[in-house]
């Protein structure tokens, strides 16, 4: 191995001149071994000027020609690293944030390199609002979206320090987020409306519109819905002592309206002071239900589906006056009837007797819950034969109904043996021609005894069919012929 006598490169050939012009000498075996040895120790000794924990090949920044960086040979991938370098970071010196040649030292804080105009009232993260691009903050929306106050209507478009006041520029103190916070100023100076006289919330969303461009204002009363009568233009008008605690009951307000009520008398009836229960919000309190109808008069049948239509039966008054039995609301129905003639019939004016409250066509009258269950050819006869009078104290005796047949009966003369008037005491209601018939009264006449007993129900036997007082009361009248 030889080298140059002025630069000391290495050279194979012997007699070889260098690059620099000058011969080459030999050097010795061993004097090679020294060098190498020197060059090791060296190696192990040196210390990186960027401290031990770099771990990068110098030749990465570096040259052989000398220890100057030349920016455009770096090979060196700052993305390696856990800080990549975006926007206005890819073009500063790296001198300007790795102040020392021990690069570690350098922090990824935004703060170790860039002073906080805010004074620390934003916290240490530049990030959350600024980019690498420029210090333009781009995302307020957004920020104040995270910081449940989205900016909108004039918010939109106000200057941070229109809200953010402080002592120090650019101190952003956190604001609070009620409206009254910033706003408290335009509360109690308010010209048209004397907010705190009138007692207001203090709440301004509740009356204006964030979104909107001034303080128009609306008020949401939905959880009180102004309709109908409600719909008065002066608040104040149910809000007489103020804007809060105001009741939602309907007497609270309406107190006077319900003791001055008479048609009907509201207090005297006890009724509800809960007007919803009957009212809607009409300003004439009309139309109007009531519930408690049953209490007073069950309404069935027919007369449910007249519930909400009180003027068929109350006729506009509600005094207490209204009749509650049939015949008082239906004379007129009573009187025009013809099938059959109520008027002339004299029916009687109970007209749940016959009929119910689903309809009048329905009608029935059960006679066997009456005095006088009907049996027998009773059944078959028109209601008008025995009611002729009336339906109303009549008779149930048969021989009111039957003198004329009593009268006229011949066989036998009833009138001549003077006979019961009680027909049902021989006869039943069975037949329509009185028959068969039973004669209680025949010991009175004749008596009946021995084997005459057994034919007392075999009339024919002795009497042939006829019963006119002729038939003989002696043994050789009735048994000649035995004899």
């Amino acid at each position: 191995m030889y080298s140059c006598d002025k630069c000391h490169r290495p050279i194979e050939e012997r007699d070889v001149t260098c690059v620099q012009g000058k011969r080459v000498k030999e050097f010795m075996r061993g004097g090679l071994f020294i060098i190498l040895m020197v060059f090791a120790v060296i190696k192990l000794t040196a210390q990186s000027p960027h401290g031990q924990e770099f771990k990068i090949e110098c030749s990465q920044c570096h040259t052989a020609d000398n220890w100057k960086v030349n920016r455009a040979a770096i090979t060196f991938e700052h993305d390696s690293t856990s800080f990549v370098l975006n926007g206005q970071h890819q073009t500063v010196d790296c001198r300007a944030c790795h102040t020392s040649l021990v690069f570690s030292d350098a922090s990824p804080s935004c703060i170790s390199c860039h002073q906080d105009i805010h004074s620390q009232s934003l916290g240490n993260e530049c990030a959350r609002c600024h980019t690498s691009n420029s210090w333009i903050i781009e995302n307020i929306s957004r920020l104040h979206e995270l910081a449940s106050f989205p900016l909108l209507g004039n918010h939109a478009s106000a200057d941070c320090v229109d809200c953010h006041l402080g002592a120090v520029p650019h101190k952003f103190e956190r604001v609070g987020s009620a409206c009254i916070n910033c706003h408290e100023s335009d509360y109690l100076n308010t010209a048209k409306l004397d907010h705190k006289k009138a007692g207001f919330s203090n709440e301004c969303s509740q009356c204006h519109d964030i979104r909107a461009l001034n303080w128009s204002a609306s008020f949401n009363h939905e959880f009180f819905p102004l309709t109908k009568g409600h719909a008065v233009e002066a608040c104040s008008k149910c809000h007489t002592s103020g804007y809060t605690g105001t009741s939602t009951k309907c007497v609270d307000c309406h107190t006077t309206d319900f003791n001055a009520a008479t048609n009907p008398n509201h207090k005297t009836l006890n009724l509800s002071t809960d007007c919803a229960s009957c009212h809607t919000t009409e300003a004439d309190w009309t139309p109007a239900s009531f519930p408690v109808h049953n209490q007073i008069y069950k309404l069935e049948g027919a007369h449910a589906g007249i519930a909400n239509q009180c003027a068929e039966c109350h006729h506009g008054l509600y005094d207490g006056g209204t009749p509650k039995t049939c015949f008082g609301c239906h004379l007129t129905d009573y009187n025009e009837t013809t099938n059959p003639n109520h008027k002339i019939s004299y029916y009687p004016t109970s007209c749940e007797t016959c009929h119910n409250q689903t309809s009048w066509g329905s009608a029935t009258f059960d006679h066997g819950k009456t005095k006088f269950p009907l049996t027998g050819v009773h059944h078959e006869v028109n209601c008008i034969e025995c009611h002729a009078q009336g339906y109303t104290g009549i008779s149930t005796k048969c021989v009111d109904c039957h003198i004329s047949e009593f009268n006229a009966a011949t066989s036998p003369n009833h009138k001549t043996l003077n006979l019961s008037t009680d027909c049902a005491g021989c006869h039943t209601t069975s037949e329509s021609d009185w028959t068969p018939a039973s004669f209680p009264d025949h010991n009175q006449i004749y008596k009946l005894e021995g084997a005459h007993a057994g034919i007392a129900n075999q009339c024919a036997e002795c009497h042939h069919g006829i019963y006119d007082g002729s038939t003989p009361k002696t043994c050789f009248g009735c048994h000649a012929t035995n004899y």
